[in-house]
């Protein structure tokens, strides 16, 4: 069996969100993606920064690279993405998520009363991937897996030996993914992790954020799916389903709501951008009222 190429992986970690952003570069070309992006955003203020992306910007530009995709793992909840900003910057890389995010739409469409002019059909993305489907990166071959269960939309992008897997796992010390977010499912989290489990061992599996678990002094990122499957805390060591599903859902009844989920619901859904001006210029975001 021919090795799976392995592509250059470059970590930014945004201790503000607790998330990481990834460049990740084709070794033969100058061709990357940028997978899950941070806006920053001060909610007190309700002023936005892009001192997260520029950092990414410069990087990219500093060495001649050229974005080919501004991915995203899903519609996340606890920060803006930067998509629109690094597209505008860099000049290109088309913004990709899954496809269901459709369902993610009309759900916090609703529950944000978007009214008929926002659009529930993913047309805000430039593409809308499915199990399955195929995407390169300069001559470096990527593949998608549907892995929902932290919410309907979310996906891993495998990339070489590469795994890029959102929030679905974290480091073995600290689990996986919460689940109680609307249309979330402890059941098909667990039957998505089998999935990314079933890569090879050596598969490296880099996570979407980093909560530092106890006994940690530094924050970290990479682990691999023999990691993974021999040590994680909540799924490794073959747990049976029903005790994963046990323990997840009784812990996430413990989880308070991420403290930036109702900004970045309202922009991440629509890949990015902000909500349209109303009749006096200004932008604004709703805060529903016990809606959530």
């Amino acid at each position: 069996m021919t090795a799976a190429a392995r592509p250059e992986v470059h970590a930014f970690f945004d201790q503000a969100t607790n998330t990481v952003t990834y460049v990740v570069k084709d070794p033969a070309s100058p061709a990357c993606a940028i997978i899950d992006s941070v806006l920053d955003f001060d909610y007190a203020s309700g002023r936005t920064d892009t001192r997260s992306a520029d950092a990414v910007v410069d990087f990219v530009r500093e060495r001649g690279w050229s974005v080919d995709w501004i991915l995203e793992t899903h519609v996340h909840a606890d920060h803006l993405s930067a998509a629109p900003y690094l597209q505008e910057r860099l000049g290109r890389g088309k913004i990709g998520i899954g496809e269901r995010i459709t369902v993610v739409q009309n759900t916090f469409g609703k529950i944000f009363n978007e009214g008929t002019r926002f659009q529930r059909d993913g047309s805000q993305f430039d593409q809308l991937f499915s199990e399955g489907d195929s995407f390169a990166i300069g001559g470096l071959a990527g593949h998608v897996l549907h892995t929902p269960g932290h919410t309907p939309a979310c996906l891993s992008y495998i990339v070489g030996d590469a795994a890029f897997v959102g929030d679905t796992l974290f480091m073995p010390d600290f689990g996986t993914a919460r689940c109680d977010f609307p249309g979330g499912s402890a059941a098909n989290l667990y039957a998505s992790i089998q999935k990314i489990l079933a890569l090879p061992d050596e598969t490296r599996i880099f996570v979407g954020h980093d909560y530092m678990a106890p006994g940690r002094e530094e924050y970290a990122w990479e682990s691999t799916v023999g990691d993974q499957r021999a040590r994680n805390i909540h799924i490794g060591a073959g747990r049976p389903m029903a005790d994963f599903v046990a323990l997840r859902e009784a812990r996430d009844r413990t989880l308070a709501m991420p403290r930036l989920i109702i900004p970045s619901l309202q922009v991440n859904m629509r890949a990015g951008q902000m909500p349209e001006p109303e009749d006096n210029g200004q932008v604004y975001l709703k805060v529903p009222v016990n809606g959530l």
